[in-house]
């Protein structure tokens, strides 16, 4: 019976997943790899660690489905985006380690770019705001750190990738040098309108044409895997792992939405294929491009979501593990007016404000900590509803439904909340797996695995939905006196208030 292998490459570690024709997930295998931290606000891979840890998944996921690589019909790929990879192209060796998409090293350059009044050119052109998570200023730091770097890049000698790109040129054995369009919107070099690489902004940031890899679509061959153990299958989908979450989803019409509950939130909107850029500081991206068409999202993503989570139960010790605090939250009929706002990282979209901290307000002598519990959960719930009343204001689409997935989409209790604020429908998927799925879609695509998009769409399933429950006013009443807690935690670390 044929599969699909998908590849994904996260930031703390490689996964590989076999897919079956029902979307079914036949095995996984998984390797950690190091996390290096130079420098306070540095982060960096070793890329050749990553791509030992992916291809070593790769071979042991088909030993433990009890495959072959003649029973594998295509290879899809997503991957940690704006993680940046600059090697020779001659030997194949990185020329320094990877830099990561966390990695702050850069933001000093930034903001000098956004002093100097660049930031509403670069927004016009990738969607973007300018910002040390993005590609470019990472390459032109290696190309101006490493000896030598800048001149062999001129040459022609070096090649960047992210980290797809790196993964197709070793699985390829270097034959290949391309991205998807997908994973390209990201680098800050791309022009999401026209679809090319920028030469306004290859000159803005100091990178040469000559390093950069070709873009292509979102589903498509770009080539045969040489690797022993996985020799002559096609390389046919790639996507960064947002996007292929949102794809794995079944987003597909505008307006449809995924939330992504992690550690933070990644929240991303089908927006259609006009990319509507935004007036609330959220991120405009190219979603995928599919059969000629290219769709866009936008994007805004929510600093601390299940990280609060993990604060109730370390910083706090109210409880011992993850899942209890679902019971406890539900043994309370309400949050007693207590509301908790997790600004431990500043706040992230809408608000944009790095001077914010975390505050807990309403607390009385009747506060147990159950009630802490509850507006725990709250906040996050409370910080995805800012979230997509930010994109209405930018899109003007109604949300139908938030599909979700990510740890803490398992909490019942939260995904109820979720719904009561939003007044919409939250569903939560029978396979959780969307980013890895939403690449092995692409893959199958690409190789008439799956006929249709359509025969894939009726693949997702739904395992539980939420549905709003909670009357409009009362609703109203939690989100003024939220908004109001928002604001008390604004700007405190300035000392102004």
């Amino acid at each position: 019976m044929a599969c699909i292998l998908a590849l994904d490459q996260g930031t703390t570690s490689s996964r590989a997943i076999v897919f079956d024709h029902d979307g079914g997930i036949r095995a996984v295998a998984q390797k950690e790899f190091t996390q290096i931290f130079p420098k306070a606000g540095w982060v960096e891979h070793d890329a050749t660690e990553i791509w030992a840890s992916q291809i070593g998944v790769a071979v042991e996921v088909l030993g433990r489905a009890g495959l072959q690589a003649d029973d594998i019909a295509a290879v899809g790929i997503t991957n940690q985006r704006e993680t940046t990879i600059v090697w020779d192209r001659a030997t194949g060796e990185p020329i320094h380690h990877a830099i990561v998409w966390q990695d702050r090293r850069t933001a000093e350059l930034c903001e000098t770019l956004k002093s100097a009044g660049a930031g509403p050119m670069v927004q016009q052109k990738t969607g973007l705001l300018i910002d040390a998570y993005f590609s470019a200023s990472k390459i032109r730091w290696i190309l101006d750190h490493v000896p030598g770097a800048r001149a062999r890049a001129d040459a022609g000698k070096l090649a960047f990738g992210t980290v797809d790109t790196w993964l197709i040129w070793k699985l390829t054995g270097g034959q290949q040098h391309v991205t998807d369009v997908s994973n390209a919107s990201r680098t800050m070099l791309f022009n999401i309108g026209t679809l090319e690489w920028d030469d306004e902004l290859l000159r803005l940031f100091g990178v040469p044409a000559a390093i950069l890899p070709e873009v292509r679509a979102s589903s498509e061959v770009y080539g045969q895997v040489s690797s022993a153990g996985l020799a002559k299958i096609p390389i046919a989908g790639v996507a960064g792992d947002q996007q292929a979450a949102l794809f794995g989803q079944m987003c597909r019409t505008p307006g449809m939405s995924k939330n992504t509950y992690g550690t933070g939130c990644f929240l991303l909107q089908n927006i259609g294929s006009t990319p509507t850029l935004s007036r609330q500081q959220l991120v405009t991206t190219v979603a995928w491009q599919l059969g000629g068409r290219t769709e866009y999202a936008l994007e805004g993503s929510v600093f601390i979501g299940g990280a609060v989570v993990q604060w109730i139960r370390d910083g706090l010790g109210l409880i011992r593990a993850a899942a209890d605090i679902e019971p406890l939250a539900a043994s309370v009929p309400d949050n007693g007016g207590v509301y908790l706002v997790p600004a431990f990282a500043g706040l992230g979209a809408p608000h944009w404000d790095p001077f914010a901290r975390g505050a807990i307000l309403g607390v009385t002598r009747g506060t147990t900590a159950a009630h802490i519990a509850r507006a725990a959960l709250e906040s996050i719930a409370f910080q995805v509803t800012d979230l997509l009343d930010a994109m209405h204001a930018d899109s003007g689409i109604a949300l139908r439904e938030l599909r979700v997935d990510g740890g803490a989409s398992g909490n019942n209790m939260l995904m109820q909340i979720q719904a009561d604020l939003l007044g919409a429908p939250v569903v939560r998927p029978a396979v959780t797996e969307t980013t890895a799925l939403g690449a092995a879609y692409l893959a199958g695509l690409a190789v008439g695995f799956w006929d249709s998009v359509e025969e894939i769409t009726g693949q997702w399933q739904v395992d539980r939905r939420f549905e709003p429950a909670m009357a409009q006013p009362a609703v109203r009443a939690l989100r003024e006196r939220w908004s109001a807690a928002v604001g008390r935690s604004k700007a405190w670390e300035t000392g102004s208030v």
